[in-house]
């Protein structure tokens, strides 16, 4: 790949290895300017896949980066309410749609911020689905942006594949549970990302244990945790266990993951330097 690479292989002259004459990768709207694309994905729903996400942008604005967030699961959005934005908020400039932009300055797209009931159920069909994720990358003007994090729904259906093939991804981040048949599941996720040539960055392994409060001890919920065992039988070199943390949840539920305490959305953030 170029050292300058802007993804863009329409526009570029530079015969490097990645340039595929059969590319889907869709142009990036006029007025972005994003370095890296990274995906956030999980085989299975209510793994935390949407709080990671989060946490990796929250440690990304801690390390002193520009951040965003494509929520791309369009029939169950959540990031809006992670960092506490709600209603309809989007509005439009002439390069495109304007991402809302929280507390610390993450620029955000969901489909819930087009809504004018945020309640109101995405009924739509896959192709349609697939339809808005590219328009979340063709309509939305970006700004310059060091990290865009895409938050996909579970599974490898058509909004997986969508981002695969349309956006260009420099590495997607797994996001599993402790039970023995997640193992099973990571490995269609990693699977699929290898079919695509896309690489696995780190494997995060949420509600791994719970702590102690009083002497500290691990206690494994779920049984022991598989993460270690996991990414070697899959070759992932970075890997995270992320124990139960009320806390945490809490503050999503109350749309302050921003004031999270720094060492956890580092941790997070650490799978990708």
């Amino acid at each position: 790949m170029a050292e300058n690479c802007t993804h863009d292989c329409s526009s570029c002259k530079e015969n490097c290895e990645s340039r595929d004459p059969k590319s889907f990768l869709e142009k990036p709207n006029k007025g972005s300017r994003v370095k890296k694309v990274i995906g956030v994905v999980s085989g299975k729903g209510g793994v935390g896949k949407s709080m990671v996400t989060s946490l990796l942008a929250v440690g990304a604005v801690l390390d002193g980066k520009r951040a965003g967030i494509m929520d791309a699961d369009i029939t169950g959005p959540s990031i809006p309410r992670i960092f506490g934005i709600e209603g309809s908020q989007i509005l439009g400039n002439d390069d495109g749609l304007v991402p809302a932009s929280t507390v610390t300055g993450i620029n955000i797209m969901s489909i819930n911020l087009l809504l004018e009931n945020s309640q109101d159920p995405v009924i739509w069909r896959g192709p349609v689905i697939a339809g808005a994720v590219k328009q979340f990358w063709t309509d939305v003007a970006w700004g310059d942006l060091d990290y865009l994090f895409v938050d996909m729904p579970p599974g490898t259906g058509d909004v997986p594949l969508t981002v695969f093939q349309s956006l260009p991804l420099d590495g997607i981040i797994i996001v599993t549970s402790p039970q023995e048949l997640v193992s099973m599941i990571v490995g269609k996720a990693v699977r699929m990302a290898s079919a695509m040539n896309i690489p696995v960055l780190g494997l995060v392994e949420n509600m791994s244990y719970v702590e102690c409060p009083d002497c500290g001890k691990k206690i494994m919920l779920f049984g022991e945790s598989g993460a270690a065992g996991v990414a070697k039988n899959y070759g992932i070199e970075k890997t995270v266990a992320l124990p139960v943390l009320p806390a945490l949840a809490s503050l999503c539920d109350a749309g302050k993951i921003e004031t999270v305490q720094a060492d956890i959305a580092e941790k997070v953030f650490d799978l990708i330097k």
